[in-house]
């Protein structure tokens, strides 16, 4: 079976080796393969069909689409592969054209029976004549007139029975089943209070994955509404989780995702101030953040100052690493420089609309 696997753009290589574990975690055979035909924020996973016996002794076919769908950290939909191809044309009509052909081409009547309902939901990223609605409805008369050879379709928008998932991304189209749903696996339905700049849970589980946890205490000096630290315990971590947070309101608010995820009791929560660390902490091995930008939040004059305080105050406790993102490269690698830390990885991340830095000190 072929996957579409999304996530976001910059922790492709983590997404790629979460798959591959829960791959051999099945007992399946299969590959993954990172940024097809160069596309950023995607992987592709052929995995073999593999079987199990119920209760009862029936043989049934293992739900590979669900385990991924339950299991994933970090991945934000697994979309079972159809089709795909490089476009020749990206002019309005002639690229409709060539993605209607296509589409009508490829065996749609495999996929959805002309009883169940569909939709189509559209992706587009890149330089186009045309918008991502164009590319639905191109997508949709192609699936309409296909199955219209075996009986009457039905197109249900709102809650149809099967989701095609239809992408164009640069000139490459990609057409497959969505199994995960309208809401994105990063939506955690833990999150009961939303912070205004709050952090897409599958970046927080990438940082996680960069930290190289070993045991040890953990701390997000800027804890906001909690996003990395509950995910670090719902992974079961044993090590002790702290959360400060300036603002009561949204100390508060991550008090009640952790309650709702269930990890209230496995986490640490401080009012504080990132700028005084030392005043709660003699030590900590590891810090893991989402630093404020001033984007959304805040005024960004006042960044560097701050950052320049916190890494102070960090040099004082922090004992192995640190991950942090930032928007701001120039102003934390100078508070890096002055408190004697060191940048051991760098990468670019996308996430809101904003490419950021993710640094690994020690």
């Amino acid at each position: 079976m072929k996957f579409i696997l999304t996530t976001s753009q910059g922790i492709e290589d983590l997404a790629k080796r979460e798959v591959e574990m829960l791959i051999e975690k099945a007992g399946l055979k299969g590959k993954a393969e990172e940024k097809p035909f160069g596309v950023e924020g995607r992987i592709t996973a052929d995995i073999e069909k593999g079987y199990y016996f119920d209760e009862k002794g029936k043989k049934r076919e293992f739900e590979i689409a669900s385990f991924l769908n339950e299991n994933s950290r970090l991945l934000h939909r697994v979309i079972l592969r159809i089709s795909s191809t490089r476009l020749t044309s990206l002019e309005k009509e002639k690229a409709l054209q060539e993605i209607y052909d296509f589409v009508l081409n490829t065996p749609i009547e495999k996929y959805v029976k002309v009883s169940e309902s569909f939709a189509v939901r559209s992706f587009r990223k890149g330089e186009h004549e045309f918008t991502s609605v164009d590319v639905a409805k191109t997508v949709g008369s192609a699936i309409y007139d296909k199955l219209s050879q075996f009986g009457m379709p039905r197109v249900n928008l709102d809650h149809p029975s099967v989701i095609f998932r239809a992408e164009v991304i640069n000139d490459v189209f990609f057409l497959g089943i969505d199994t995960t749903g309208d809401s994105s696996l990063h939506k955690r339905p833990w999150r009961v209070y939303d912070h205004p700049a709050h952090l897409k849970a599958s970046i927080a589980n990438a940082m996680i994955e960069l930290a190289e946890l070993d045991g040890g205490s953990v701390v997000d000096p800027m804890c906001g509404s909690g996003t990395i630290l509950i995910e670090l315990a719902l992974r079961g971590y044993g090590g002790k989780i702290i959360g400060i947070e300036k603002y009561k309101k949204h100390l508060k608010g991550a008090k009640m995702n952790a309650l709702a995820a269930g990890v209230l009791d496995r986490i640490d929560f401080i009012h504080g101030d990132a700028t005084k660390l030392s005043h709660y902490l003699d030590s900590v091995d590891f810090a893991i953040s989402n630093l404020p930008y001033g984007l959304k939040i805040g005024k960004k004059s006042l960044i560097p100052e701050l950052y320049m305080e916190v890494f102070n105050e960090l040099s004082k406790v922090l004992e192995k690493r640190g991950v942090f993102l930032t928007t701001e490269k120039k102003a934390i690698e100078k508070a890096f420089e002055e408190n004697g830390f060191t940048v051991i990885h760098h990468r670019i991340v996308g996430h809101g609309g904003l490419m950021v830095h993710l640094y690994v000190i020690k």
